[in-house]
């Protein structure tokens, strides 16, 4: 979970001056930060402990994540972002169709996700669509990049594995990265799928 700076990690939604309103009444990006990665730290220590063979990844799942990270700093944690949002002139999904939209993800990705993998490439492959997908629909106002690599931890652990090394990420290879969330739109995993499988 280490920080990388780009559009699509934390805090991915404010520009390099801004903080969001929060619960603690920060003002200081350095203090911000620290909070939300402190929050993280708590939830994914929290999900891990309660990992089992039969976890469900769905929606709800997702946003629980989101919650128990961000509960003490912001009042949107867990909920889905009410504004529209762009980044380099990529668009995300509107904010209206979210609902729609993470239903359609749950019906066709999530719950058709086996509890048991017995090839780690089926594996690595889930983990890349499930990643590209959740960062394409970008369902919060704040930290789905962070949400979407506890997820794919905890998915990668479920199955007996380590963390991703999303760390080791370069600043060459984020450009490739950033193609393989774009590249969701249409469907299209297998960029992620190999960044995901570099770093496994």
């Amino acid at each position: 979970m280490a920080v990388m700076h780009s559009r699509y990690d934390v805090p991915e939604e404010r520009n390099s001056h801004e903080v969001l309103p929060n619960k603690l009444g920060i003002t200081d990006l350095k203090s911000i930060y620290k909070v939300e990665f402190e929050g993280f730290l708590k939830a994914q220590y929290i999900l891990l402990e309660q990992l089992h063979t039969r976890t469900k990844f769905d929606t709800k799942y997702i946003q629980n994540i989101h919650h128990l990270a961000l509960a003490d700093v912001y009042d949107f944690a867990g909920q889905l972002r009410h504004v529209n949002m762009t980044k380099g002139g990529f668009l995300f999904p509107t904010a209206k169709f979210l609902p729609s939209i993470l239903h359609q993800f749950e019906e066709k990705v999530l719950l058709n996700l086996p509890h048991i993998y017995s090839d780690k490439e089926e594996l690595i492959y889930d983990i890349a669509k499930v990643h590209a997908e959740l960062l394409f629909i970008h369902p919060f106002r704040e930290a789905n990049g962070r949400v979407a690599r506890v997820l794919a931890n905890l998915m990668a652990v479920k199955q007996g594995y380590d963390f991703l090394g999303f760390y080791k990420i370069t600043q060459r290879q984020f450009q490739q990265y950033i193609f393989a969330v774009q590249s969701a739109a249409e469907e299209n995993y297998e960029p992620m799928f190999k960044l995901i499988k570099s770093i496994f």
